[in-house]
């Protein structure tokens, strides 16, 4: 595919975002090329992602989202939360846990927004590519803007509460499966509304990314009014 074609729908809204999450660290910044190491590790998740999917299929346990939706509502719901939000949440948590949160740069709760944000928006880059195709000029633009923000508002759940209980020095037992959890369940809710609803209850699938980008802007706030620190105080942030 020529790099042209790629300009607008992707590389465009990538670069956006990307300057977006630097700004918003801008008080104590990660290093550009842990950033982009980030970024090159979405794109592995992506495939790793991918790896899992034909897993379950071996195992007959993956199924068409879309035949689903016109036969069996509840296990679509079912496979959305179970399946495709666990895969693609579990697929992009996995090098933050085994890299990410070794960095010796990774010392406040907000570098586990930023990063995450940053492996999320590699992960969406591979997967608006591949929609491409199947997209008019304008679909493709708005998808290129709008399909990073999905990945990186639920990757933003793991990515807080996993690298603070890791700063704070926590088990990260009950903490990395609940924050996972959370995360598949609301992509998955979502994933669902978009497959199964007919147009008119799209707006709920928009008013659930609208709330937890609202709930993210407003934690960020919070942990950038605190002291500089790997382990803030947990009453101190909205968070929790």
């Amino acid at each position: 595919m020529h790099v042209s074609v790629l300009i607008l729908p992707v590389i465009l809204p990538l670069f956006f975002w990307g300057c977006y999450h630097y700004y918003k660290d801008r008080y104590l910044p990660e290093p550009v090329g842990h950033l982009l190491f980030a970024f090159a590790l979405g794109v592995g998740s992506f495939y790793l992602g991918m790896l899992m999917y034909r897993g379950l299929g071996l195992v007959n346990l993956r199924f068409d989202a879309y035949l689903l939706a016109e036969t069996n509502l509840p296990g679509l719901f079912a496979y959305a939360v179970l399946v495709i939000g666990l895969v693609e949440e579990l697929a992009k948590l996995i090098p933050f846990l085994l890299i990410i949160i070794h960095f010796k740069e990774f010392d406040e709760p907000i570098d586990g927004i930023i990063y995450a944000s940053f492996i999320a928006l590699g992960f969406s880059a591979v997967e608006n590519i591949q929609y491409l195709q199947y997209l008019t000029s304008l679909e493709a633009l708005a998808r290129g803007f709008a399909g990073p923000v999905v990945h990186i508002v639920f990757a933003s759940i793991w990515g807080y509460y996993v690298g603070r209980a890791y700063l704070c020095r926590r088990a990260l037992g009950r903490t990395l499966i609940a924050a996972l959890a959370g995360a598949a369940f609301l992509h998955g809710s979502y994933d669902f509304v978009v497959i199964a609803m007919p147009a008119p209850a799209l707006p709920l699938a928009a008013s659930l990314i609208v709330g937890i980008w609202v709930w993210r802007l407003l934690l960020i706030r919070d942990l950038h009014a605190l002291p500089a620190g790997p382990c803030p105080e947990d009453d101190e942030v909205s968070g929790d």
